[in-house]
């Protein structure tokens, strides 16, 4: 079997393979992609997806569009030693980084979880962060709630008796406006089309991945969360505010809804998706989460690559 081949079969039998990971997702956002695969034995011990990308004749390995995450992960047996964990996490990411393509050109965001720095420094990788907030579910709703900042808890009071929430899919459009004009305010262009955002939609949809959470006053739309999910983690996808309304009691209200849904579905993590924009971060910080870093592996070695970046800028 093809390394692509394995990857899907071993899919099929975990449970823990991150949503933007899975074959389904690669298949979705990016042209062509394939996996590097660690064996011990017959165990697989690691796996690493990644796009197979051209641009003007440069090799690149990029994070594909509207994905969060996309980086190496380690299978430990359940029966190794706590003691020997980071030893076999180190050696399962060193073979796998062997694998990949000698792209000159690199910008891929690792999950969180990866600690593995030293290796990327020895390929002579550059490496930064950044970060997100991570809430264990594993508490019941009222330790939950009482995690959260006072004016949170009293946003979601207040929103519970303003607005109905809804599984719309359908209103995906709405969300695409209403993140366009947020960005546009602020004088950032939209990095992607609503097709873009419809397809990977479909495909979540078709995978039961995925809800379109939608909050109403009315017939007025306040906000909208997209949520994602795997077997462990449900994540906080993409979300906007109508700029007509700029609720912020709605915004809560369907975060602590998402979070509901996830408790309920089994999942054991939600993941807020964290931003460095100061006041986003400032907003996800105020629902009781830990604060985690994670790593984003850059190189820039293709005299063409920079030369295209300095002219479309």
């Amino acid at each position: 079997m093809s390394n692509k081949e394995v990857y899907k079969k071993l899919c099929s039998q975990r449970k823990d393979i991150p949503v933007f990971s899975q074959p389904w997702w690669l298949d979705t956002v990016c042209r062509q992609w394939d996996v590097a695969i660690y064996k011990r034995g017959e165990h697989i011990a690691g796996a690493w997806p990644y796009p197979i990308e051209k641009k003007i004749g440069v090799t690149l390995l990029r994070t594909p569009m509207l994905t969060p995450y996309l980086g190496p992960m380690v299978f430990p047996p359940s029966d190794l030693k706590e003691s020997n964990i980071d030893s076999y996490d180190h050696e399962a990411i060193a073979e796998l980084i062997k694998q990949l393509p000698n792209a000159p050109v690199w910008n891929l965001a690792m999950a969180p979880g990866v600690k593995q720095a030293g290796i990327f420094k020895q390929q002579k990788l550059n490496s930064s962060v950044q970060q997100t907030f991570l809430l264990e579910l594993n508490e019941d709703e009222e330790t939950l709630l009482t995690n959260m900042k006072d004016a949170v808890r009293r946003n979601i009071r207040i929103a519970e008796s303003e607005v109905t929430v809804t599984n719309s899919p359908d209103h995906l459009k709405y969300l695409y406006r209403f993140q366009k004009a947020t960005l546009s305010k602020k004088g950032k262009s939209f990095p992607y089309s609503l097709k873009q955002m419809q397809k990977i939609m479909d495909a979540a949809i078709a995978n039961k991945s995925t809800a379109l959470w939608v909050a109403k006053a009315g017939k007025t739309i306040q906000a909208i969360v997209w949520a994602m999910w795997d077997g462990k983690t449900s994540y906080y996808f993409m979300g906007g505010q109508n700029p007509e309304t700029n609720s912020y009691r709605a915004m809560s209200l369907l975060l602590w809804h998402t979070m509901r849904e996830a408790k309920a579905r089994g999942n054991t993590v939600y993941d807020l998706e964290g931003s460095m924009d100061e006041g986003v971060e400032r907003f996800f910080r105020n629902f009781g989460g830990d604060r985690a870093l994670y790593i984003v592996l850059s190189k820039n070695k293709s005299l063409l690559w920079k030369l295209k970046q300095a002219v479309f800028k």
